[in-house]
């Protein structure tokens, strides 16, 4: 499986939304949450095309990823990968390369987790901590790993 990043502009913004709606439905609708205006609403409102870029799977965009860097951490702020794609290892995969990212500049990352859904194990086995709860998110931080060679 070959995964290559490709920039977004604003012009994408519908179909980051309509990408956000499909990862997320399920998991929404489990908990009673789901409200495609809403979930529009709060992608659009911190939208930045220069710090999203698309997943690209061998060809196929699967998803989207959007790092914010603060001045204290990483900020995970979006991981979407398609319905269809998920449980192949491409989320995994893009979360090494954040985490890479991360671990280069001596960077803790942060993430938040809608409570009930599956992203919640995906980043505890990915030594993600929890540390915070809110009404519908679960917030996790991953410790800055320096990386060493032998």
């Amino acid at each position: 499986m070959n995964i290559t990043y490709t920039a977004t502009t604003s012009a994408d913004a519908d179909t980051l939304v309509e990408i956000r709606i499909l990862a997320m439905k399920e998991s929404l609708e489990r908990i009673g949450r789901f409200d495609a205006q809403r979930a529009r609403d709060r992608f659009l409102a911190s939208f930045d095309p220069s710090l999203c870029r698309y997943i690209v799977t061998d060809g196929t965009t699967v998803g989207f990823v959007v790092v914010r860097p603060m001045a204290d951490h990483v900020l995970l702020d979006h991981l979407y990968v398609l319905p269809e794609h998920q449980g192949k290892g491409i989320g995994a995969s893009v979360l090494r390369d954040v985490v890479a990212d991360a671990n280069s500049k001596s960077m803790p990352i942060k993430v938040g987790a809608l409570r009930g859904s599956d992203s919640n194990r995906f980043y505890q086995r990915s030594d993600f901590v929890k540390v915070d709860e809110g009404e519908w998110d679960i917030y996790y931080v991953r410790a800055a790993h320096l990386e060493t060679k032998p």
